[in-house]
């Protein structure tokens, strides 16, 4: 069983069906998806996140391959702000958005912080590789604060084009060597 993950500001929720009315509301806007993976349809249909949380994330939690947190701040813990995930997919271990308003305020730093601790505490992964868009710079900077490192540069397919991807790397001893469990 996925466990709840709290952080100094967030609270981090096993997703279930009941977030898909959110989710969809928050999920199809360009400045949250343009550097998503192109497996992102766009534009985002009505159904979106009911099938995508239904088909996709939910089975995918109960056959233990991945775990799908939605986002909360603790001030407002009914209040749904984005999702973070975990996957046993080579060179793609965690992947994660924001909704607007929320972006730019070092809660997606948190939130990944909570769940690579969670990636090499809990599940004993021994390497954590997270693929970007090239000039998705928010999320460079939340892997360079993260203390990990680029590792090759290649090209990748994302909702808004054909971009280099970066392939960001760390090991669970370096994890460990900076945040003691």
């Amino acid at each position: 069983m996925q466990p709840t993950l709290y952080t100094e500001r967030l609270i981090l929720r096993p997703l279930t069906l009941d977030d898909a009315e959110v989710i969809q509301q928050l999920f199809p806007h360009w400045e949250v998806v343009r550097y998503l993976t192109a497996e992102v349809p766009w534009p985002y249909p009505a159904d979106g996140a009911h099938s995508f949380l239904e088909h996709v994330a939910l089975p995918a939690m109960a056959r233990g391959e991945e775990w799908h947190w939605s986002i909360r701040l603790k001030s407002a813990p009914d209040a749904l702000i984005g999702n973070i995930c975990l996957t046993d997919t080579e060179d793609d271990n965690r992947g994660f958005w924001l909704g607007r308003q929320w972006q730019g305020q070092g809660l997606m730093t948190e939130a990944s912080a909570a769940v690579t601790d969670y990636w090499f505490g809990v599940l004993k992964r021994p390497l954590m590789r997270v693929p970007k868009a090239a000039p998705n710079l928010g999320s460079r900077r939340i892997s360079e604060r993260t203390g990990m490192r680029l590792i090759r540069t290649d090209e990748g397919a994302f909702v808004a084009g054909t971009f280099p991807r970066d392939i960001w790397e760390m090991t669970r001893e370096e994890w460990l060597a900076s945040h003691p469990l």
